[in-house]
């Protein structure tokens, strides 16, 4: 079933890329290939596993534009034709997009065992990191300065 987002565009300003991400969720939920998890490693760190059984490296493409990390595959055409009693190993060409949060960067990427592991991390910029700001007394002239010190 797919939600109607119409009656909250009238009442909300500035939510543009929450509903994008609502969306995308709405239309993605349905894929299953391959088959991923996403773990948790760190407070700030990440990592996606993908099972990619059959595919090599140069058949795999990981790009990142504007928060979405896409993970395509492309099986290359078999040179010798094969006759299977059974193919339960799918070995089919995907598509499949992760929306990433703000500030979370992927680090790297590597297969290991028929998966294709992917780092990530959130990185906040210091600007936007809590600081503290220290409180004068009535009657105190000039400002103190604000420390830059994470709280």
């Amino acid at each position: 079933m797919r939600y109607d987002w119409t009656p909250l565009w009238r009442s909300t300003i500035g939510f543009d890329r929450l509903f994008d991400v609502l969306d995308e969720v709405q239309r993605t939920s349905e894929e299953t290939y391959p088959p991923y998890n996403i773990e948790r490693t760190g407070e700030d760190h990440f990592q996606i596993s993908v099972a990619l059984a059959g595919f090599t490296p140069d058949e795999v493409a990981l790009t990142v534009e504007q928060n979405v990390l896409t993970l395509e595959g492309r099986k290359a055409t078999e040179k010798e034709e094969r006759h299977y009693l059974h193919r339960g190993i799918s070995a089919r060409s995907f598509k499949r997009q992760f929306t990433l949060a703000d500030h979370v960067e992927v680090k790297g990427a590597r297969f290991e065992n028929g998966l294709l592991i992917i780092d990530l991390m959130r990185q906040i910029p210091e600007a936007m990191k809590p600081r503290r700001i220290p409180i004068g007394e009535a009657g105190s002239s000039g400002a103190k300065q604000i420390e830059a010190k994470a709280a």
